[in-house]
């Protein structure tokens, strides 16, 4: 990396204006000026567009992704449109040479999934889905707890991930891409991935409910790794679950409270705790601010000039579409995307 590169500040383009967009550029907020700049924001309606820009202070407001897109100021694009829109929003950006840090799911399937990869290796352009879960501290410290032994052998892994949204028409509609799958289960299949050092499970059985749009509003899996590993996932949409990830060996046990985000970890030993700092704005979700250690790492990633990020690689996001198609079919779930 060169030094000049170093002094430079990230400039970011924000591809879509609502909740979570929101948060994320009030995250970035909190970084220095010197290191991460908001250059323009698009959304489909202009007047929300300004809006967004006016409270952030942002100069430059777009009513389309494609202005966004060939817009040369911009480094790097974050996408928090809805789900559908993923693929088609993040291929526009990295054809106009953008790299790209786009909202979970990252899109929705495997074949999608897959697509957007290869262009971005075609492109040599930084890709990264946005499981900020894993930028968190918490998470080196969990890891570094399983690989010392102190637990022993790791043998169960429970992530139960639910709150009450049926009232929220995005998960509740088909043609929006909702269901608890995409929106919560992402977060409870990456933290098994994350625990089981990114394998495979030989074999996942899901059961669920679906609404009357045929979205799935509550799923239960149980996922099964050789070695009589195993881990248990559940999402909900009609009740808020504990929300609390345990992963559980032969001599311990680590409870890691709201897993997603989370700001402290239990061990053995002793709680540790990994505050985040007050924002200008206020947070439509939870620890938001923590979207900061996202931002960071995407400006870490691609000042070294590579395209993926080894806390959230390629093969994981892989993994985590592949999971996702394979618990959606024995749950009955179809996108028009399929």
């Amino acid at each position: 990396m060169s030094r000049a590169l170093a002094k430079m500040a990230t400039k970011w383009g924000i591809a879509g204006a609502g909740k979570i967009s929101h948060d994320f550029v009030t995250a970035l907020g909190t970084l220095p000026k010197s290191e991460h700049v908001v250059v323009a924001v698009a959304a489909r309606d202009l007047s929300r567009a300004h809006k967004f820009a006016d409270l952030h202070e942002i100069k430059k407001a777009y009513d389309s992704y494609a202005k966004l897109a060939e817009d040369e100021d911009v480094d790097v694009v974050y996408i928090g449109t809805l789900n559908p829109q993923h693929l088609e929003v993040a291929k526009l950006m990295l054809n106009h040479g953008k790299h790209v840090l786009c909202e979970k799911p990252l899109t929705m399937n495997t074949k999608q999934t897959t697509e957007l990869i290869n262009l971005a290796k075609d492109k040599k352009l930084f890709l990264m889905e946005a499981i900020w879960s894993r930028c968190f501290p918490i998470y080196e410290t969990i890891k570094k707890e399983i690989e010392s032994g102190n637990i022993g052998d790791v043998y169960q892994v429970i992530a139960p991930f639910g709150f009450k949204l049926a009232d929220v028409e995005r998960l509740n509609s088909k043609s929006l891409g909702g269901g608890t799958v995409l929106d919560l289960g992402v977060y409870a299949l990456q933290f098994a991935i994350w625990v089981f050092g990114s394998e495979a499970p030989h074999t996942i059985t899901a059961s669920g409910c679906l609404n009357a749009n045929g979205v799935d509003q509550s799923v239960s899996v149980s996922l099964q790794y050789k070695g009589n590993r195993t881990a248990t996932i559940i999402t909900h949409a009609l009740v808020e679950l504990p929300n609390d990830a345990f992963v559980i060996g032969t001599k311990g046990i680590i409870k890691v409270p709201q897993f997603w985000c989370p700001t402290t970890v239990e061990l053995p030993t002793g709680t540790v705790h990994s505050p985040l700092p007050e924002a200008k704005h206020k947070f439509n979700f939870v620890n938001s601010a923590g979207l900061r250690y996202e931002a960071q790492e995407v400006r870490n990633c691609i000042l070294k000039g590579v395209i993926e990020s080894p806390k959230v690689p390629h093969d994981v996001s892989l993994l985590i579409a592949q999971m996702e198609d394979e618990i959606r079919k024995q749950v009955g779930v179809v996108y028009p995307d399929d």
